[in-house]
């Protein structure tokens, strides 16, 4: 056994000590599987002698969860042989359980998924006092269930309404008590004969199940609840409700066996693959790095600068200070700035009202803000990031301004959207050590990060970006210079293409629905109105001068026309202006604007839901692919997971990409070719999608 350390000591305690070679992490491998029940069996023959088995690792962490790459290489056919292996590790537990000895798990980190799935097989389970330990199952969150005892157990400790939430959404716990390895023995010695709570005659699931009538209603109005949130795109939520509650209405060992069933069926399914792409391998390697140069030391901002104190430049504000980077923010007038540092003041007074933090601590953090509209009180910044409105020459004045303030190798960042960094470059002294930082708004909630690197922009600059993305606690993904990068190319798309739809004659309401229905977060006249249409008029107009400027050739498209007439006859430019392709009462809710029937509605209009649906999600796939092909997306991961969270790209597909994977690339090809014919080039296939079709590869 090479997976687990079977050792007996002269009390008669036999410790089984998971340390995989494979990796700084434990993971329920085959190996490992394999291991464990003949660990289990060991102690059922040597019972007689032993006194108590205790579970603990040698790794920083408890234990991982599955081994998710072995997933991956799952398909529907394998679905008899994923439930054998399911039932037989769970089997394995169920003995340990009923082995007649006393059981601790002793947790010394992180303990998640399968993880904290074995801890559940032991009678007692006894944790290291550290608020940084997640304990749980986060599988919903990879399109999966808890299906080695988790819904169940947890179901039958907690109850159905406390179990849930922890279950179907992915929800950790943090430890509640100190552990020693002596508090385990001082347990197994105290509890001789221990059972768990659901072998005991008297036990009784908290709360009652499915048919008590606190949980009866419950039961009734959760699926819908459900589907409301999911919107049916989502298996791994509604099999986690569906096996928790037919749990509670059958027998511990049958309601194990149909939670096998569940997982055998979620983790052999295309959704699982998606999510498990997306939110565990991608963007692990985001997170390790995999995008930094790596001949650049670790750094770490000191004193950062921000230039413009509106939404973007105060959100970045709050960013800094909440992760205790002092910052400066500077604008025109002390009046704006003090303005902008007062949308953090909001910020922390709502964290006040949630018990998040005290008020000393809230006068802390707005503390780090200080405000200006000095240039001089820059000096030292070994950061400058300018968020000031979109346009070149007022970037261009900001940059000369503030650049010569910096500390020594100090760097400077631009929060542009769309601008390409090499020409906003241009007024900087030092093109080497600028860069853009492209963050999205609101900057509180949104985690993404878009990293711009121009022509001239060095390694260390980018290293140095690349660190204080992560210091700031978000998630950063690096991009080649372009107009529009990738996240605001790809972003224009999807928004263009509902307005393409509404000019074609089709329903506004249809039009947002079909969005949803795809997984969008809102529809496409919805965003429109919210990121501003006389803003993405100026910004289309600007990039149609510049290539026409150079000789190149600007792609007009159908929606340019109708955002023209929104903005210029009809006076309705979007959420900021009191009124866009939505009406926006006063104390009430937005709804579509009732005019757009008779201006765009053409009677007789066929459409269908499910090409409106691939119109919607192939046209953002498409241009993902050619920003790979151009050479703008760097690599496959960043695609992924900044498409689904800095677009909205839906999360069950795994991120655009992964899309194209998931209907399988030659099938993808041939969709395209079927949705150019009919609305146009824009749909055009890339050689890249087309080479993997031919030769028989997937984005990876």
């Amino acid at each position: 056994m090479n997976q687990i350390r079977y050792e007996t000591d002269a009390e008669g305690i036999a410790t089984l000590t998971f340390d995989s070679p494979d990796g700084p992490v434990n993971t329920m491998s085959l190996a490992w599987q394999a291991d464990f029940i003949a660990c289990v069996e060991r102690v059922i023959a040597e019972k007689d002698k032993l006194r108590g088995v205790i579970l603990a690792s040698a790794k920083s962490s408890f234990f991982a969860g599955a081994d998710l790459k072995g997933v991956l290489q799952l398909t529907e056919k394998d679905a008899p042989a994923a439930f054998r292996n399911i039932e037989a590790i769970k089997a394995a537990f169920r003995k340990l359980e009923l082995s007649g000895r006393p059981v601790v798990a002793a947790i010394n980190g992180a303990a998640l998924g399968g993880g904290w799935e074995i801890c559940l097989a032991a009678h007692c389970r006894i944790c290291v006092d550290d608020p940084k330990i997640e304990l749980g199952c986060p599988e919903a969150s990879l399109g999966l269930l808890p299906g080695a005892g988790g819904v169940t157990k947890m179901t039958r400790l907690l109850g159905l309404q406390a179990a849930l939430p922890l279950l179907a959404e992915g929800k950790l716990m943090r430890p509640g008590e100190a552990m020693q390895l002596k508090r385990a023995r001082a347990w197994i010695a105290a509890n001789p004969e221990p059972k768990q709570p659901w072998d005991r005659k008297e036990f009784k699931i908290p709360g009652g199940g499915a048919r008590a009538p606190g949980a009866a209603m419950m039961v009734v109005v959760a699926p819908a609840v459900l589907t409301q949130k999911t919107r049916g795109l989502y298996p791994a939520p509604e099999a986690i409700l569906s096996c928790a509650v037919e749990g509670t209405l059958t027998d511990f060992d049958s309601a194990m066996r149909n939670e096998s069933r569940y997982l055998a069926k979620l983790m052999t399914g295309q959704i699982a693959r998606n999510m498990i792409t997306a939110f565990f391998f991608n963007l692990n390697a985001i997170k390790s790095g995999a995008s930094r140069p790596k001949n650049v030391p670790k750094w770490k901002a000191t004193r950062v600068g921000i230039l413009g104190a509106g939404m973007m430049g105060a959100g970045i504000a709050w960013a800094n200070a909440t992760r205790r980077i002092p910052c400066v923010l500077k604008d025109v007038t002390p009046e704006q700035a003090e303005k902008g540092k007062a949308y953090s003041a909001k910020l922390l007074e709502k964290r006040v009202k949630q018990g998040r933090t005290d008020a000393a601590g809230a006068a802390q953090t707005l503390d780090l803000i200080k405000t200006t509209a000095s240039a001089d009180d820059l000096a030292g910044c070994d950061l400058i990031v300018e968020a000031v409105f979109e346009n070149r020459e007022l970037k261009a004045k900001v940059t000369k301004e503030a650049e010569p303030r910096l500390a020594p190798d100090g760097i400077f960042a631009s929060n542009t959207s769309t601008l390409p960094i090499t020409g906003l470059a241009q007024a900087s002294q030092h093109p080497d050590r600028f860069i853009g930082l492209h963050f999205f708004s609101p900057v509180e909630k949104m985690q993404l990060v878009e990293i711009i690197v121009g022509k001239e922009t060095s390694d260390a600059t980018l290293a140095r970006a690349f660190d204080y993305v992560q210091q700031l606690g978000k998630t950063p993904i690096v991009v080649n210079d372009s107009r529009g990068f990738f996240t605001s190319r790809v972003f224009s798309t999807w928004v263009s293409e509902g307005q393409a739809m509404l000019l074609e004659g089709i329903p506004a309401p249809v039009i947002e629905n079909a969005a949803r229905q795809a997984g969008m977060p809102v529809g496409p006249l919805a965003i429109a109105d919210e990121v501003s249409m006389k803003l993405a008029q100026m910004a289309r107009k600007q990039a149609a001068a510049d290539p026409s400027a150079e000789g190149r050739i600007f792609r007009q498209h159908p929606a340019y026309a109708l955002v023209d007439r929104m903005v210029d006859e009809f006076k309705r430019p979007g959420r900021a202006g009191g009124a866009g392709f939505y009406e926006y009462p006063a104390g009430g809710e937005e709804f579509l604007w009732p005019e757009l029937k008779r201006l765009f509605e053409k009677p007789g209009t066929a459409w269908d839901m499910q090409e409106l649906k691939d119109r919607i999600l192939y046209i953002q796939a498409i241009e993902s692919a050619r920003c790979l092909e151009e050479g703008v997306l760097r690599n496959v991961a960043d695609a992924n997971v900044g498409s689904i969270f800095g677009i909205g790209f839906p999360a069950w597909a795994g991120g655009a990409l992964q899309f194209i994977n998931s209907v399988g690339v030659a099938k993808f090809a041939a969709r395209a070719d079927d949705l150019a014919a009919k609305y146009g080039e824009r749909y055009a296939c890339p050689k890249i999608v087309r080479d993997k079709a031919l030769a028989g590869e997937v984005f990876v």
